[in-house]
């Protein structure tokens, strides 16, 4: 649980970083890029290492529909983090909110909260998305104003619900090649 929880911190510290301290973050130049990303992967290493460590610490346990929940939502966080991905007009939601890949990565947490009843998903995960919930506020504090993007044509919806579907089948096959299935049994 130690990993985990320091692996939260390192990944918190280093994205909050350009909103807590602009000054410094903006005294860093382009060689400070290349520290927070060294930061965000040693944070994201430091996660993984200890959720796949942790010993197992029931807490609850999710009803079995919550599979088929779940799999919904994590179609719905491809979708809707991919929405902001063109480069001009964006795909529903990406041009009515404001944060369409932190808001994907909010649905992700929550949808893994739900299925997992376990300590170390709860910290995990939970962890992850207070920090989502987080970078939202500090983002909108320091930057207040936000003009929405025009919406996009058919032909972004139609790439963006192919590369929806590929994504959510080739993180399922992960998901069982770490031997976790992600389907109901």
């Amino acid at each position: 649980m130690a990993l985990i929880l320091a692996g939260l911190i390192l990944w918190t510290l280093v994205h909050y970083f350009k909103r807590l301290a602009p000054e410094r973050r903006a005294a860093l130049g382009d060689p400070g890029k290349g520290l927070v990303a060294v930061g965000v992967v040693a944070g994201l290493v430091l996660m993984i290492i200890g959720y796949r460590g942790a010993e197992f610490i029931y807490i609850w346990q999710p009803p079995s529909f919550m599979v088929h929940v779940n799999n919904t939502l994590m179609l719905l966080a491809f979708w809707v983090y991919g929405s902001s991905a063109a480069k001009t007009a964006k795909a529903w939601p990406a041009y009515k909110i404001r944060h369409p890949q932190l808001t994907g990565f909010k649905i992700w947490a929550t949808a893994h909260l739900l299925v997992n009843g376990d300590l170390a998903s709860i910290l995990l995960f939970g962890g992850l998305l207070g920090w989502a919930v987080g970078e939202v506020i500090l983002i909108n504090r320091a930057e207040p104003d936000w003009t929405p993007p025009e919406p996009a044509g058919a032909a972004t919806y139609v790439r963006l619900a192919v590369i929806s579907l590929v994504l959510f089948g080739l993180v399922a096959a992960i998901h069982n090649w770490l031997g976790v299935w992600p389907f109901p049994v």
